[in-house]
């Protein structure tokens, strides 16, 4: 059954590419518009099932498709502060002015849709990073070095972001990236699909 990553995102397609699979890359274009008091978890996984939703019109097979969204911890409620992506470094510079020494919680919504069975399956995941207290030099390297306008929270765990952070917890680092590789082996599985 033929393979189809719901995407745009080249850090998605990577890590379908690393794991071997074999697979279409379409991109759904939709309205990722967060609705009016809508969480951030109902958001990922709403804008997953739509983006599966939308490629199901014109391809058949398995689909792929995942939603992110960073939110900043304030310590009271997680909901309040979304981090998007920056668009600029002005942007950027901001977001990581503000996460400086704060946890930053990511939520990444993941669907397997079999078109031919109609079967979905939904999986949110979590996972936190702490950055350290962060200088505007530090910031405005970072910057210098890495591109991170589309970059939910500004940032790259794979790239040197990884020397603004103290901490990381979570099972699935890939889900920093955009897709969490453990939970889909674990879905492709359902599907008969093997990794290995």
């Amino acid at each position: 059954m033929l393979l189809i990553l719901a995407s745009s995102s080249p850090f998605r397609k990577a890590i379908l590419d690393n794991l071997g699979l074999t697979f279409k890359v379409v991109n759904p274009e939709i309205n990722e518009a967060r609705k009016a008091n809508e969480s951030p978890i109902d958001l990922v996984s709403r804008l997953s099932k739509e983006k599966a939703l939308a490629v199901s019109k014109s391809h058949s097979g398995l689909i792929i498709a995942s939603d992110q969204v960073a939110t900043l911890d304030s310590g009271e409620n997680e909901d309040d502060v979304i981090l998007t992506k920056p668009g600029s470094n002005e942007n950027a510079f901001l977001q990581l002015k503000e996460s400086s020494g704060k946890t930053v919680n990511f939520l990444t919504g993941l669907v397997l849709m079999n078109t031919n069975t109609q079967h979905t399956q939904l999986h949110v995941e979590h996972f936190k990073v702490t950055f350290k207290i962060l200088s505007d030099n530090q910031i405005l390297n970072y910057l210098s070095k890495e591109d991170v306008l589309n970059c939910a929270g500004s940032f790259k765990s794979e790239g040197l972001g990884a020397e603004l952070l103290s901490q990381m917890e979570g099972n699935d680092p890939n889900s920093l990236i955009g897709l969490p590789s453990i939970r889909l082996i674990d879905m492709l599985a359902k599907e008969d699909v093997q990794v290995l």
